[in-house]
C-alpha cells in the first residue's frame, strides 16, 4: 500500500482523487495550498504527490525539486488546468514523473499511478542487487544529483555510449571518470581527448596515430589516442568542437571500432568505451548543420544532463564542507570554521561558473584568510559580495523562490553592544563544523579525517569536547546551541 498526497486547491478534485486512490488500495491525503502540502511532507514520507500548478500561494512547478528532496523522495505528477508546453518541459526537467492536463480521465490516473509505483518498486529491487557504486568526489544529495548518479550507476555496468551535457563547471569530466572507475574497464586506461584543443593540422594524427614518414616531421611511428584507449574508456571532451571532417571519420570508428593511422595501409582495432561531453546544444547544432545527426544519435545512447549549481542550491552546504577540508589539506592549513553570513553569502550567489567557480572561490577565500581560523564574507571576492548585496535590495522573496540561505550558526545580533565574544563565535563555529562533518560523512571517521585534515586522535578529542556523536547529534544540554539546519 502506497501513501499518496494530493495538493490541489479544488476540493472536488481532491475528493475525486482521494476516493479513487482509496479504492485502488492506497492511502490518500489532500491539502489545498503549497504551504499545507509542504508541512504534510515534513510529517511523513510519501510515495507519490499529485501537484497542481496554480495554487493560492504559488506555482507547484517551482517546487517540484523541493518536494522530490523531501523524506521518501516521492514521485511527482503535475496536474493542471492549463496546457503549457514550457511548463511541461520545466516539470520533466525538474524531475516530475508526468504532466497531466485537466480534465483528465480516470484511466490516465490509473496508468500514471500504476507505472509510477511500479517504477519505485523496481528501483528498490534493482538498487538492492546493484554492486556498490563509487561516487567519490561527486558531492550532493539533492534529487537531481541522485537521479544523475542512478543513471550513471546503471550505465557503468554496460558498454553503451554516454553523452554528458551541462554548463561549464558542472563536473562533466568527474562524472565521466566515475563511469570508468565503476566499470569492468577500470583497470585499463582512461584517455581524455579535448576536441577543442586538438592541433588543427594534426587532428587525425593525434586521434589515430601515424606511420613513420607519413608527413613532414613524422620521423617515427606514433600511436594515437584511440588506440591508447583500447580496453579502456575514451572520453571526448567538448565533442561539439569536433571538426565536420572528423565527425564523418569518427562515426565509422564508433560503428566498426577500427581505424587507419595516417599514412597506414591496414586498419587497426580498438575496443574502447566512449563517453562524450559538451556544454553546447548539439540538437541546435544539428538543426544549423554544424553537427551530424547520425553521430549525435550514436553518442547519445545514454544521456546524462548535469544541472547548474543554481538548480540544486541545497547541495552548496555539502560542497563547501567537502572542498574546504580538501583545500585546507592541500594548502597545509588548519581546518577553517565559518561565520553564518559566510554561508549565507555563498548560498545567495547564482554561480554562473557552477561548482568549478565555487571551488576556485573557496581557494581564494582560504588563501586570503591565511592562518585566520574563521572564514568571513570579507574573504570573498567583491564581485560576489556586490551581487548578493544588490540582490538583497529587491525585497523579501516569495514562497516559490529558492530556499532560504543555509544558516549553520546562531546569527550575530545586529546591535554592537550585544555582540558575543570572539571565543563564543569560534566555539560555535567549530561545533557546527564538526556536527555537519559527521552528517556529511555519515559518521565515517576515516573519511572525516581525510576531509577535515585532522588526525584521528585530535578529531576524537574535539568530538568529546563539544559532545558530538558520530551521528552528528549533541547531548541534550547543548540542544539550544545545536539548532537544526533549515
Amino acid at each position: 500500500m502506497a501513501t499518496i498526497l494530493i495538493i490541489d486547491d479544488d476540493p472536488q478534485i481532491c475528493e475525486i482523487l482521494e476516493t479513487f486512490i482509496h479504492r485502488e488500495g492506497h492511502r490518500p491525503f489532500s491539502r489545498q495550498t503549497l504551504t499545507e502540502g509542504l508541512r504534510q511532507l515534513e510529517k511523513a514520507p510519501f510515495d507519490l504527490v499529485f501537484l497542481d500548478v496554480g495554487l493560492p500561494d504559488g506555482s507547484g512547478l517551482e517546487l517540484v525539486r523541493h518536494i522530490r528532496s523531501s523524506q521518501g523522495r516521492p514521485e511527482v505528477v503535475i496536474i493542471t488546468g492549463t496546457g503549457d508546453a514550457d511548463g511541461a518541459e520545466m516539470a520533466i526537467k525538474n524531475g516530475a514523473w508526468d504532466y497531466l492536463q485537466k480534465p483528465f480521465h480516470l484511466k490516465e490516473i490509473i496508468l500514471t499511478l500504476t507505472r509510477a509505483l511500479q517504477y519505485r518498486e523496481n528501483l528498490k529491487a534493482s538498487s538492492a542487487k546493484a554492486p556498490p557504486f563509487n561516487s567519490r568526489g561527486i558531492i550532493g544529495s539533492s534529487p537531481v544529483i541522485h537521479d544523475c548518479l542512478a543513471t550513471l550507476a546503471h550505465a557503468s555496468q554496460n558498454s553503451a555510449n554516454i553523452l554528458i551535457t551541462g554548463e561549464t563547471g558542472t563536473g562533466k569530466e568527474l562524472f565521466a571518470r566515475a563511469v570508468h572507475k565503476n566499470s569492468a574497464r577500470k583497470e585499463n586506461a582512461f584517455i581524455v581527448v579535448d576536441c577543442a584543443a586538438l592541433p588543427e593540422t594534426l587532428k587525425e594524427s593525434a586521434l589515430f596515430g601515424h606511420e613513420k614518414g607519413a608527413f613532414t616531421g613524422a620521423d617515427k611511428r606514433s600511436e594515437g589516442l584511440v588506440k591508447q584507449a583500447h580496453g579502456g574508456t575514451l572520453f571526448l571532451d567538448e565533442v561539439g568542437e569536433l571538426a565536420p571532417s572528423l565527425q564523418k571519420v569518427f562515426l565509422r570508428v564508433l560503428q566498426e571500432k577500427c581505424f587507419r593511422p595516417v599514412g597506414g595501409d591496414t586498419e587497426l582495432k580498438s575496443n574502447f568505451r566512449l563517453v562524450a561531453a559538451t556544454h553546447q546544444n548539439l540538437d541546435q547544432m544539428v538543426t544549423e548543420g554544424s553537427f551530424r545527426s547520425d553521430l549525435l544519435y550514436r553518442l547519445r545512447t545514454v544521456a546524462i544532463e548535469l544541472p547548474p549549481l543554481r538548480l540544486h542550491a541545497e547541495d552548496i552546504q555539502e560542497l563547501i564542507l567537502y572542498h574546504t577540508g580538501k583545500i585546507c589539506q592541500n594548502f597545509h592549513r588548519e581546518p577553517k570554521g565559518f561565520s553564518p553570513d559566510f554561508f549565507q553569502m555563498l548560498c545567495g550567489y547564482h554561480w554562473p561558473g557552477n561548482i568549478r567557480e565555487l571551488v576556485h572561490t573557496l581557494e581564494g577565500a582560504i588563501s586570503k584568510a591565511g592562518h585566520e581560523p574563521i572564514l568571513f564574507p570579507m574573504h570573498l571576492p567583491n564581485t560576489i559580495r556586490v551581487h548578493v548585496a544588490r540582490a538583497n535590495l529587491k525585497g523579501p522573496t516569495s514562497v516559490t523562490e529558492a530556499p532560504p540561505a543555509i544558516q549553520l550558526c546562531t546569527p550575530l545580533p545586529p546591535r554592537l553592544k550585544s555582540l558575543p565574544s570572539r571565543e563564543t563565535v569560534l566555539i560555535d563555529a567549530d561545533r557546527t563544523y564538526l556536527r555537519h562533518l559527521m552528517q556529511v560523512t555519515r559518521g565515517n571517521i576515516k573519511e572525516s579525517c581525510r576531509i577535515s585534515g585532522l588526525g584521528r586522535t585530535r578529531l576524537y578529542a574535539l568530538m568529546k569536547k563539544y559532545k558530538i556523536s558520530r551521528l552528528g547529534w549533541t547531548t541534550p544540554e547543548h540542544s539550544e546551541l545545536e539548532a537544526p539546519v533549515t
